[in-house]
């Protein structure tokens, strides 16, 4: 094995002869030497290997109208899911390297099977009705606008009782989990293969109705290792927050974050869930975030410029920023963008920076969706 010594810090090395012999005998053995691979490791800012990327609802919309003709949903296959695959990540279904999306399709009267899993889950529901999802014996009824979450091993299925489809942006911290060999996966054990269906529905979100469900912008200093007990947000409450932001404010982006009414922290330990309005004609300031994001159009057209590139998109549409990726927004018409980032995980390791951009970014590039 050759090992290039210019790739390591200025300095002499020994006889060429003997440091390749040196690094034969390392490589034997199953070891590296640091100095010719710290550039790799210690980077000035990240190198995240996931790229900016947009997947179109008119692409994937039609596909997921033949999953649900061709695709049961039954044990096994679990749930018919297209996973949003990004092109830099070498293959593996993952939409930037620490977080899973992915759009998911029920068909008519159907009923996908309950299981759990140390993944925590996010679902912001994007069309249809009469749709909900168990979560550990709590009916949650689904509503385009609505997120609901399924945290870390909750039991959790999805019933359809009316004769449409219904369509779901699913956010997971899979690739976390999986980085951190900490997958675990169990099948509902019965007696039928989902959980029985309660009398009520609901039910956290009339327990935990009164208290704070938002704060404006984001989530600055609250961190909790559990999980919301309110498992349902409704778009109708998001929505009036968002309104009442805007009466108030002139600037171009309105944001507000989903939160733990009980503690204010984020409404997962991994995940952090918002919903930013860009205004009709405005272009937000460019900004680069550590961490990775996952943005899904709810409503509006318009376009976003990350790191020089330019990404058209309306309704459906969903696209990611990853990690120090500058991303600045400008709306066509107003525009509500969910969003879905790993930053409690940044905010916890003391390693969470963002930076605001002095001046608009240039575009090189304008994304062509397949």
């Amino acid at each position: 094995m050759s090992i290039d010594t210019h790739a390591a810090p200025a300095q002499e090395f020994g006889d060429q002869a003997d440091l390749q012999e040196l690094y034969r005998d390392l490589a034997a053995v199953d070891l590296r030497p640091l100095w010719t691979i710290t550039e790799q490791l210690l980077t000035p800012t990240p190198r995240p290997a996931a790229v900016p990327w947009l997947w179109s609802a008119a692409t994937m919309k039609p596909l997921a109208r033949r999953a649900i003709e061709l695709v049961p949903v039954e044990r096994g296959g679990e749930r018919r899911v297209l996973s949003l695959q990004n092109p830099g990540l070498g293959g593996r279904p993952y939409a930037v390297g620490t977080l899973w999306g992915a759009l998911q399709c029920l068909g008519p009267r159907e009923v996908a099977p309950a299981h759990r899993h140390t993944p925590g889950a996010i679902r912001f529901v994007l069309e249809g009705e009469g749709v909900w999802t168990t979560v550990d014996g709590d009916a949650c009824d689904m509503r385009p606008g609505d997120l609901v979450l399924t945290p870390s091993m909750n039991w959790h299925d999805h019933t359809s009782s009316v004769d449409g489809e219904m369509f779901w942006f699913d956010g997971l911290d899979l690739p976390m989990v999986a980085a951190l060999d900490g997958v675990f996966f169990e099948e509902y054990p019965g007696p039928g293969e989902s959980q029985p269906e309660p009398a009520e529905h609901n039910v956290s979100e009339r327990r935990y109705a009164g208290g704070t469900r938002y704060v404006s912008g984001a989530v600055a200093e609250q961190l909790s290792p559990r999980h919301s007990r309110l498992l349902n947000y409704r778009w109708v409450d998001t929505s009036a927050e968002l309104d009442r932001l805007a009466a108030a404010s002139d600037d171009p982006l309105l944001a507000v974050q989903y939160v733990d009414p009980e503690t204010g922290a984020s409404v997962l330990p991994t995940m952090a869930c918002a919903v930013h309005r860009v205004r009709a004609g405005r272009r937000t300031a460019a900004v680069r975030r550590a961490g990775n994001a996952i943005y899904v159009v709810f409503t509006g057209t318009g376009s976003s410029v990350i790191d020089g590139q330019r990404f058209d998109w309306g309704p459906g549409d969903m696209f990611v920023v990853p990690s120090w990726a500058a991303v600045e927004h400008a709306a066509d018409e107003q525009a509500d963008l969910f969003v879905v980032s790993d930053e409690p995980v940044l905010r916890a390791l003391g390693i969470a920076r963002a930076e605001v951009l002095a001046e608009p970014q240039a575009v090189t590039r304008t994304f062509t969706a397949r």
